[in-house]
């Protein structure tokens, strides 16, 4: 390859006078190919596949082997020529198809399936972080048993999506 890559993505660039620049424009293109709409087949695979079709990619896993090896972490792409390695960014994203959503590239490691952020709907926050323990209620001098039981459903439903903490 060339001396010289984009900053980001790490396309070659070619060179004044440069020799066979079909190939490190090719290169560069396969590259582009494989993070413009980012999807990968799987995420965390460390063995290569047997039979990978051109334009298919995965996110390696933490211990690589054969031909992936020292490439932990990267998204291998096939292409005609090959194997080619993009090593992540921060924030970097990738789809893995409905059954496992999104996988993002956070503080050096691939994490599948979560969601973070703010949710917003209509320009109103309706999600953000997550809120302070509630108290089930107790105490008063008339107990109303069916308004307590609507009371901690709706608590337990805050809890089990994760938007109040467990009291």
């Amino acid at each position: 390859m060339t001396d010289t890559a984009t900053p980001r993505l790490l396309f070659p660039l070619l060179q004044p006078g440069q020799a066979q620049k079909e190939m490190f424009h090719n290169a560069a293109l396969a590259l582009l190919d494989m993070n413009v709409q980012p999807a990968a087949v799987a995420a965390g695979t460390n063995v290569p596949p047997e039979a990978p079709e051109a334009g298919d990619c995965w996110i390696v896993g933490a211990a690589p082997t054969d031909e992936w090896a020292g490439h932990a972490h990267a998204v291998a792409g096939w292409t005609s020529s090959g194997w080619q390695f993009v090593s992540p960014r921060e924030g970097a994203q990738f789809w893995l198809g409905a059954a496992q959503g999104v996988a993002r590239f956070i503080a050096g490691a691939w994490r599948v399936g979560e969601t973070h952020g703010k949710l917003f709907v209509e320009g109103d926050q309706v999600v953000g972080s997550r809120g302070d323990p509630i108290a089930e209620p107790a105490g008063g001098t008339t107990v109303d048993a069916e308004a307590r039981a609507v009371i901690v459903s709706v608590l337990e439903a805050l809890r089990t999506h994760g938007l109040i903490e467990s009291g």
